[in-house]
């Protein structure tokens, strides 16, 4: 128990430390006080040991190190040990979550920890009668994460709360926080000047555990923004520009830090927006220098003592002068124009004057079937009002939206505040449908019903992921990300070839009319309206509460320890599939309808790769099985060699595992037989999943020896009872016509990281730590 028992010690006392300043955390955690004293403190010895200025980013995340005196400190090759302040959890990744903490053994978590109801919820019909059958499908699920949150000391937001990005900015987010969750939109909370990154389950599970949590050290990107917004521009016009700039991998293990005079015209809300969608660059996380603006939000929100305790520690929440960037982009917000990006990936940016002809061009669809706001990235007040400014004029011209349009509010205060202001019956006299406080559509979760599966169209959204088949599980679907009022006029143009800028509409009088900028407050002018009550704080001693797992559970599965290593190379290794191109978590383990099965393992297991392009034959799920030479789905082919004791290997290619943060991802490969990724590069969630689930995550040498490997050939991976940091291991491939040939793995694991691989996952090695 000694490491296990040091780390909670050393949260104890954080705690204490804390007590001088008097300012708590969130209204729902007293006895927790923001430290910024420790992080002063720490920040002056790694500033000393450096030698030079500090960017934002450096100085929150070395500020949270477990040991800043003694703490290798290189940018993009060390890994750091942290002591991040909270942990969130979204349902359909705290399942996992939990029953991995379960499995630890032990009794309360040691930092203040949330899970949130939001992923659940199926769009269908509108707001209170998705959320009712909501309770009843997932009563099962929702009833062990409240017990087993009640029984080790995790608060729990119910179902209806809101989007948990929303929640944390509402609630837990400040400035100079290190927050992680399980969700790779965790980022949104920079909007507040926290360092706030999304990791898988595993990781979580470090934190709450006590145990220091182990990150790359990040590079950093500067993004220095002049200039200022207005007119139809807007704070995710900045995103969907940068985005296009670094391409979805671009990002991959930097900070992206906005620093300069254009920040101050952008609003809190907008910095979180903005913050948000840089998971779609690959960024660890993305964070803005605190300033007036946060500090209008924190008081609005009910944390004005939070203001006023960072006003005085401000020094310690902007970048020092003359601090350096690995890379600076630099942007003029006064050139910006508003952008829309896609289909089928977020980096693909177009400026809405132009995406009409563009789609026309390329054969997209220009007809909008559905216009979507809302969001974890868009559906703060601000972004209401805004959309609904568009909505008030064209209901003054008589017109209402050609499209279909749907609207989620981001949480519940976020809802109740929207009705007593009245933007959401203009939204709904537009045509609009309010949906749940839920993320519905946006990861898709939604019961669409005004097109056939296979039917080529057009969505345009306020969201911030539009891989192929994420919204609706249709692969014809053309989904556009842009900003909620681009989305509100271009759903009552229903084309995309309307330019609000300069098109004119024709009113009901048969009029032309154009579309003014929208206007709207970034905040309420009353206070905001809370709503219905949602949140269930756990008891100080939850020892007596009992947690149920049915063992006939279709949707619940308590978790048995993957295999030791047994000390041997592993050889002969069956590649299950050669992915070719783009694949995403959500080609890893879908979405949508497997959502339910987050915590049986067993069960969500049968969704496999089952998105990912087999390269033999350009088709999705439908992999041979060189054991009995016939091709079937790749759940099944990994079942079969695993029965037949044959384990075996993927090929990958580019940023492999993109996307979400999930790392059932991970967990899948490993229940079905798996030992290794092989690709050409990973995205970094998805990369340290797999290592903490036992797997190893390897990456070619020479990225043309992807081109060496045939479906059918057998890989053996040498060197493991040598495996250190650094050194490369050697793949043996063996050809269908009996010849072999060498070539280098890389990797990225470092000792703990290879502890976790030879104990068969990381979750093994606590445990051993434990006794």
């Amino acid at each position: 128990m000694q490491v296990l028992g040091h780390g909670a010690r050393r949260y104890h006392v954080s705690a204490v430390l804390c007590q001088r300043a008097k300012v708590a955390m969130s209204r729902f955690e007293p006895e927790n006080y923001v430290n910024y004293e420790v992080l002063q403190k720490n920040i002056g010895i790694v500033r000393k040991r450096l030698n030079r200025p500090l960017a934002l980013s450096e100085k929150i995340v070395y500020g949270h190190l477990d040991d800043p005196a003694k703490q290798d400190i290189e940018r993009g090759k060390t890994y750091l040990r942290l002591r991040p302040n909270r942990v969130a959890m979204q349902d359909a990744t705290a399942q996992m979550a939990m029953l991995q903490f379960i499995s630890s053994g032990l009794p309360k978590v040691a930092v203040p920890s949330t899970i949130h109801c939001d992923h659940l919820i199926e769009a269908q019909l509108g707001g209170d009668k998705d959320l009712r059958r909501a309770k009843d499908v997932n009563q099962e699920v929702y009833n062990f994460l409240a017990t087993s949150g009640a029984k080790y000391g995790v608060g729990f937001w119910k179902p209806g709360s809101g989007i948990i990005h929303q929640i944390i900015l509402e609630n837990y987010a400040y400035p100079g926080v290190l927050l992680i969750g399980t969700d790779s939109h965790t980022p949104n909370g920079g909007g507040l000047g926290g360092i706030c990154i999304g990791v898988g389950g595993a990781d979580a599970v470090d934190v709450m555990a006590g145990i220091p949590w182990e990150l790359k050290c990040p590079k950093v990107i500067g993004v220095k923004l002049t200039g200022e917004l207005s007119g139809w521009t807007s704070p995710k016009d900045i995103i969907l520009k940068v985005a296009g700039i670094l391409t979805v991998k671009g990002g991959t293990g930097a900070i992206v830090e906005y620093h300069g005079p254009g920040v101050d015209s952008i609003s809190c809300t907008g910095m979180a927006t903005i913050c948000n969608m840089g998971a779609e660059i690959g960024a660890t996380t993305s964070i803005f220098p605190y300033n007036e603006r946060m500090k209008k939000y924190l008081t609005k929100t009910g944390r004005g003592e939070i203001a006023g305790l960072a006003e005085e520690f401000k020094q310690d929440l902007v970048p020092d002068e003359g601090c350096e960037y690995d890379q600076l982009i630099e942007l003029n917000l006064s050139e910006l124009k508003p952008h829309i990006n896609g289909p089928f990936t977020p980096d693909l940016a177009n400026p809405v004057s132009e995406i009409g002809s563009v789609a026309q061009e390329k054969g997209w669809p220009v007809d909008i079937k559905v216009g979507l706001i809302g969001s974890c990235t868009n559906s703060s007040y601000e972004d209401m009002g805004r959309a609904a400014a568009v909505a008030k004029q064209a209901l003054a011209n008589g017109l209402k939206c050609k499209s279909l349009f749907t609207i989620t509010p981001g949480s519940e205060q976020i809802r109740a505040t929207i009705e007593r202001d009245g933007y959401a019956k203009v939204l709904r006299d537009v045509g609009g449908v309010v949906l749940a406080n839920a993320c519905g559509p946006c990861i898709g979760q939604w019961d669409r019903k005004d097109i056939k599966k296979g039917e080529k169209n057009t969505i345009v959204t306020s969201y911030n992921r539009n891989f192929t088949g994420r919204n609706d599980a249709n692969p014809e679907t053309h989904a556009f990300v842009t900003s909620p009022e681009i989305v509100t006029a271009l759903a009552i143009a229903g084309t995309l070839k309307f330019n609000p800028e300069t098109d004119h509409l024709i009113g009901a009088d048969g009029k032309k009319f154009k579309l003014d900028a929208p206007d709207a407050d970034e905040l309420p002018r009353l206070d905001f309206d809370p709503g219905q009550d949602t949140y269930q704080d756990p008891p100080k001693d939850g020892s007596g509460q009992r947690v149920d797992v049915s063992p006939t559970s279709q949707r619940l599965q308590l978790l048995e320890p993957f295999d030791k290593w047994d000390g041997k190379d592993l050889e002969d290794l069956q590649i299950l599939i050669k992915v070719k191109g783009k694949c995403t978590t959500d080609h890893i383990s879908a979405a949508g309808p497997w959502l339910k099965f987050r915590g049986h393992l067993d069960n969500i297991s049968n969704n496999l790769l089952i998105g990912a392009i087999n390269i033999e034959n350009n088709k999705a799920n439908s992999v041979k099985n060189v054991l009995t030479q016939e091709f079937g789905a790749v759940p099944d082919t990994a079942r079969y060699y695993k029965k037949h004791n044959n384990k075996w290997v993927v090929i990958g290619d580019e940023n492999y595992g993109e996307g979400s943060s999930r790392e059932h991802a991970a967990l899948e490969p490993r229940h079905l037989g798996g030992r290794a990724i092989i690709t050409k590069s990973f995205a970094r969630i998805h990369e340290t999943n797999l290592k903490k689930q036992g797997l190893l995550p390897l990456t070619f040498a020479n990225p043309a020896d992807y081109d060496k490997i045939h479906p059918e050939d057998k890989i053996s991976i040498v060197g493991l009872k040598d495996f250190r940091p650094g050194q490369p291991l050697k793949c043996v491939i063996k050809h269908q016509n009996g010849s072999e040939e060498s070539i280098l793995l890389n990797h990225t694991f470092n000792e703990t990281q290879i502890e976790w691989f030879k104990a068969g996952s990381a979750l093994n090695r606590m445990k051993e730590l434990q006794h």
